[in-house]
């Protein structure tokens, strides 16, 4: 298994004998599968999305995030840009001046009132619609339609014994965290999550997680 290793302050992944993510090729056939019946379903909706990001504020469409997958390798996340282009300045304007935001963000890496968040990334952050390009995550094999949420080298670094697991996975677009409350979590629920996943994972409960996951996004007062 990947393991983190400390290096002048920052984490590195050292890679041992980890051969296959979890579910092998049965799990990898139905992302290919349905990342492609998505795609081709939803591309009226990718096309809307990218012309309303485009249309409501200045910069790219789409937003390359870096993230930590399966055996800690690294890859680009992709979203529909939902922050204005000049995010990093207003995030450390906003946690110089605000303490109560600062001690939101140190808990969660979340704001609930983030000041970087376009009107349109609002929406799209609201109803999960940002999150529809990394369906092109799922097909290059990065992500799979269930599992972990994707998270950052920083973040990983907040998993503990949990790691291990995590980096078994790749990380999905949807996952047993995403349809427990999301944003009404703590982060500490979220690793366990993620390590109840990778510890049980089969077939039925990537279907139990698909068929409560459109539920459980309208139940969801935010999705950021």
């Amino acid at each position: 298994m990947a393991g983190l290793v400390d290096t002048r302050g920052k984490l590195r992944f050292a890679s041992v004998e980890v051969p296959h993510p979890t579910g092998l090729g049965p799990k990898r056939a139905v992302d290919i599968v349905l990342a492609l019946f998505g795609i081709i379903l939803l591309s009226p909706l990718l096309i809307i999305c990218f012309a309303a990001v485009v249309l409501t504020s200045p910069g790219s469409a789409l937003f390359r995030h870096p993230r930590i997958g399966f055996n800690g390798k690294p890859f680009h996340c992709l979203k529909f840009r939902t922050m204005a282009t000049d995010a990093p300045q207003r995030l450390q304007q906003l946690l110089a001046s605000d303490p109560a935001a600062a001690a939101e963000w140190a808990a969660s890496c979340k704001l609930r009132h983030d000041p970087r968040i376009t009107e349109i990334g609002a929406l799209l952050r609201k109803s999960s619609l940002d999150e529809l390009p990394q369906l092109f995550n799922v097909l290059k094999g990065d992500m799979s339609i269930v599992g972990p949420r994707p998270v950052t080298e920083e973040e990983l670094g907040r998993y503990s014994n949990a790691v291990s697991a995590y980096l078994a996975c790749r990380p999905g677009i949807t996952g047993l965290w995403q349809v427990s409350g999301r944003s009404t979590t703590t982060y500490s629920k979220r690793v366990a999550c993620d390590a109840f996943y990778a510890q049980n994972w089969s077939m039925a409960l990537d279907a139990k997680i698909l068929i409560v996951t459109i539920p459980s996004l309208l139940l969801t007062d935010s999705a950021y």
